[in-house]
């Protein structure tokens, strides 16, 4: 993503140029991982630039917090209005949201309670996270050797800068074998998520996803994608899930706010299915598209429009 120097950011309550949003390096966070942040999408419609799923995605930002141990010091409807005045104030037609909480500048040790708690946006202008082309035709993954943490070591369901480290080797590690990205195992050897992202495989005409004890991350689009394929009236499952499945699926695809609904077309070298993009995976991109870029109707509320 490429970042932009000319616009604002707002940082503890307003709205700042990008060049005053800047933090001591004796800030807690960037000692010890004591922030957390999501992401979140803003895409060009008829009706101007309108926000996927805002309010859930605040409240998992909440959530995050809660399990942490980051007292957040902004009520949930003033940081959605935040996230709406910051990409308002940039003017971009289509945008990546960073919202993140963090522990400030203090004390130096990793006891965080004397430190204050920043909260900042970030927008950034933003296209495809794959490109394009990969939308279409699908990704190469590899099965990483490297496992998502035991849900008694790091909470999964924090969408916490502290998990991305392990995300980050994932990614490392597939970019190193010539993949696209990367699949994670959990502790069991069962089947977690991507660096960035949730899976979902295609086998008869039914969905299958891992559950969230496979210590996956709640995705926003991961909901989003269950609930088109309720709409859809394709039967989808959450369950645990053997490395097995995916050589012999008929469709994967990941699915993420950056990464949209992304086809999968080989796994560890082993193409999937015809090796691109599958006819359900095709339907619930579509679906997923058309909604948030304003051309259907948005039946269950997913966006907030900005003007």
């Amino acid at each position: 993503m490429k970042l932009s120097e000319n616009g604002v950011v707002w940082f503890n309550g307003e709205l700042v140029p990008w060049s005053r949003a800047t933090v001591h390096v004796a800030t807690h966070a960037l000692h010890y991982a004591t922030s957390v942040f999501e992401g979140i999408r803003a895409y060009a419609t008829p009706r101007g630039p309108a926000i996927v799923q805002l309010r859930a995605h605040v409240r998992r930002l909440a959530n995050s917090c809660k399990i942490v141990g980051i007292p957040l010091p902004y009520a949930e409807d003033r940081i959605a209005a935040a996230i709406v005045d910051t990409v308002r104030a940039n003017g971009f037609d289509s945008s990546y949201i960073r919202p993140l909480a963090f522990r400030g500048y203090g004390q130096l040790g990793v006891d965080p309670r004397n430190c204050p708690v920043d909260v900042a946006v970030i927008v950034i202008e933003h296209g495809a996270h794959f490109g394009l082309e990969k939308l279409a035709r699908g990704i190469d993954v590899g099965v990483s050797s490297y496992r998502r943490p035991a849900p008694d070591t790091l909470p999964a369901l924090a969408k916490s800068a502290a998990n991305y480290l392990n995300s980050q080797l994932i990614l490392l590690e597939a970019k190193a074998n010539g993949f696209d990205d990367g699949l994670a195992l959990d502790v069991e050897g069962l089947l977690s998520e991507g660096s960035g992202a949730n899976v979902f495989l295609v086998s008869r005409g039914v969905l299958h996803t891992p559950s969230l004890d496979c210590s996956a991350l709640d995705g926003i689009t991961r909901g989003c994608v269950l609930q088109i394929a309720a709409d859809l009236e394709l039967p989808a499952v959450e369950h645990r899930i053997p490395r097995d499945m995916l050589y012999v699926a008929d469709e994967i695809f990941l699915c993420g706010t950056a990464a949209e609904v992304m086809p999968v077309r080989s796994i560890d070298r082993v193409v999937i299915g015809a090796g691109g993009l599958g006819p359900v995976t095709e339907r619930i991109q579509r679906a997923y598209w058309g909604i948030v870029r304003g051309e259907r109707d948005d039946p269950h509320g997913w966006l907030t429009y900005v003007r």
